[in-house]
C-alpha cells in the first residue's frame, strides 16, 4: 500500500472537527494578521479559513462602480512569511483540526482558546462542530 492510499483511506469521507471562532466585532487587518500567525503554531491545525465582509478591489455597484475601493482595511498581511492581500473584513475563523480522540480535541480547543484570549480583547466565542463540507454534494455533480 502506498502512502497516498493510506491518506485516502484515513481521511476520505471522514468529517474532521472544526473550531469556529466568532468575534464580537469585525477584526482589523492587524488583528487578523496577529491571530492567524498565533494560530499557525498549533500542531493539530490542518487548515484555517477566514470569512467576513468582502473588501473588493473595485466598487461593484452604485455611482462609483469600477473605481478603486480605497478601504482602510484592504491591506497586505504577512502569514507564515507570505504576503497575502486581505480581501475580507474578518469576523469568523474556521480551524480544521487533526485529532484522533476527544482528549486531543480538547487540548487543541483549549490552546486555541488561550491564543484567542491573548489576541482578541474585545470578545469572541468558540464552537466545535463541522461547518464546511467534507464530501461532494449533489451540486458538485451538476454540469457547468
Amino acid at each position: 500500500m502506498t502512502s497516498t492510499e493510506s491518506i485516502e483511506n484515513k481521511y476520505t469521507g471522514v468529517p474532521l472537527p472544526e473550531v469556529r471562532i466568532t468575534t464580537e466585532r469585525m477584526m482589523s487587518a492587524d488583528t487578523t494578521e496577529k491571530i492567524l500567525n498565533a494560530l499557525s503554531v498549533v500542531d493539530s491545525i490542518r487548515q484555517i479559513t477566514v470569512t467576513g465582509e468582502s473588501l473588493p478591489a473595485t466598487v461593484n455597484s452604485g455611482p462609483n462602480k469600477g473605481l478603486a475601493n480605497n478601504h482602510s482595511e484592504r491591506k497586505t498581511i504577512t502569514f507564515k512569511g507570505q504576503e497575502i492581500v486581505l480581501r475580507y473584513l474578518v469576523g469568523d475563523i474556521f480551524v480544521e483540526l487533526l485529532s484522533e480522540d476527544e482528549e486531543m480535541l480538547k487540548e487543541a480547543v483549549d490552546e486555541i482558546g488561550g491564543i484567542c484570549e491573548k489576541v482578541l480583547p474585545f470578545g469572541f466565542s468558540i464552537e466545535v462542530g463541522r461547518y464546511s463540507k467534507y464530501r461532494p454534494t449533489l451540486r458538485d455533480y451538476r454540469g457547468v
